[in-house]
């Protein structure tokens, strides 16, 4: 049976007659990993895909507001399960798990430690609350403060800190590049090769770490729903899944 579906899985991947311009949409933690995914897809079918990436909320607003795609992936279910129940989009597949990471300029050494980030003065970025790296941000500060390890207001303090609220996650880890930020809290896998030169990571305890679980589905009105199920597929592919996995990202929760 794995072998029969490994087959047909090939086959709806090989290349087409019917070449199709394919949009999709996606969050902005997956620029990397789907640019690179995206190429190798286009060359194993021969459609031309074109990204969108942006906070997860600002892309669920402009499908709700009619913009045309034809896959949307989320960095969370909260932004993604309103377009199902509003008859946008198909039901999804979760398709690759994040966790979060703390993150500090390397050549400053005002945040050593997560004790460090409730220091008077510092200057924090976080994403706004409407975000989902910003939403487990703020379940992470709330698992600090019942552990009471930094005090029971650990996370008032933390965000008496924060001077700017991003509208995506990759707006949040440019700021620490520039040296616009003391510190500030993304997903593991922004940490890339070419922002990891200016960073230093701040440990984060295991127990006050986050799940996100990132979902992807096509659209209803999608212009070209075969080559959207085609992509859906290689992600979800093991040839798709190692290019995820390579960016960083783990299997699907």
């Amino acid at each position: 049976m794995k072998r029969k579906l490994t087959f047909l899985l090939a086959l709806s991947l090989g290349p087409t007659a019917h070449a199709a311009s394919l949009t999709v949409f996606a969050a902005a933690s997956l620029t990397d990993a789907f640019t690179e995914l995206g190429k190798a897809f286009d060359a194993r079918t021969g459609h031309t895909t074109t990204f969108q990436f942006a906070g997860s909320q600002a892309l669920r607003t402009q499908i709700e507001n009619g913009a045309k795609a034809d896959v949307y992936a989320s960095a969370n279910t909260a932004q993604f399960d309103p377009l199902v129940k509003a008859g946008l989009l198909n039901t999804g597949r979760p398709f690759v798990s994040n966790r979060l990471a703390i993150i500090a300029p390397r050549t400053s050494h005002k945040v050593t430690t997560m004790k460090d980030l409730t220091t008077p003065g510092l200057n924090i970025v976080i994403a706004d609350r409407a975000v989902p790296v910003g939403d487990y941000t703020r379940r992470m500060l709330s698992a600090v403060d019942r552990s009471g390890t930094y005090g029971k207001d650990f996370s008032a303090r933390f965000l008496n800190n924060v001077v700017s609220e991003e509208p995506n996650v990759r707006q949040v880890a440019l700021k620490v590049q520039l040296g616009e930020a003391d510190a500030a809290v993304v997903y593991s896998t922004d940490v890339t090769p070419k922002l990891k030169p200016s960073v230093r990571m701040i440990a984060l305890p295991t127990r006050f770490n986050q799940n996100a679980s990132y979902l992807i589905g096509t659209l209803k009105g999608a212009a070209n729903a075969q080559a959207a199920q085609a992509f859906l597929s290689y992600v979800l592919s093991p040839e798709g899944q190692t290019i995820l996995h390579r960016w960083g990202f783990g299997k699907p929760q």
